[in-house]
């Protein structure tokens, strides 16, 4: 099994990068392109699945992920209406609305399936690093540790101003 170490490795986002660009191509010329409303639209929710495919990746949590997924798989509906509609409008072939309704299924159903992956997952990974080191338990902040005299130095640690 291969690991996915950047976004750029997920078929679902090579495939919705497909679509994206086959549909930025369709929309270049013809009627479709003197349809500005159109146009931008198609090709911005046909941008959004992408877009929120790299995003929720890097936030690296995956509930967080899932969340983004979400929003692209809705973004992928959307490019689903839009094509049903060029289609009715002409701007688009049958051929060219099925090749690309098959981009769009395989791009959502990978989507669905990592969503319901990551709904499965226990947690929601490691927590970063709190720089600020917890005060120990059991004495009052500010207050020197029993077994010490102050102003004494642990091993390790500096005292304030000292690095």
């Amino acid at each position: 099994m291969r690991g996915v170490k950047r976004f750029e490795d997920l078929d679902i986002w090579q495939l919705s990068v497909e679509l994206r660009d086959e549909i930025n191509r369709l929309t270049d010329a013809g009627p479709v392109a003197k349809d500005f409303a159109f146009r931008n639209q198609i090709r911005d929710s046909a941008s959004s699945a992408p877009r929120n495919i790299a995003e929720g990746f890097g936030r690296f949590r995956p509930r967080s992920f899932a969340s983004f997924l979400r929003i692209a798989r809705g973004s992928l509906e959307e490019v689903r209406c839009h094509l049903l509609d060029g289609q009715t409008r002409k701007y688009f072939t049958d051929e060219d609305t099925q090749r690309l309704l098959v981009l769009q299924k395989r791009a959502l159903a990978g989507t669905t399936k990592l969503i319901q992956y990551l709904e499965s997952v226990q947690g929601d990974g490691p927590k970063p690093r709190d720089s600020k080191k917890p005060e120990p338990r059991n004495r009052e902040p500010n207050q020197e540790p029993k077994n010490r005299e102050p102003g004494n130095r642990e091993p390790g640690n500096s005292e304030p101003g000292n690095p």
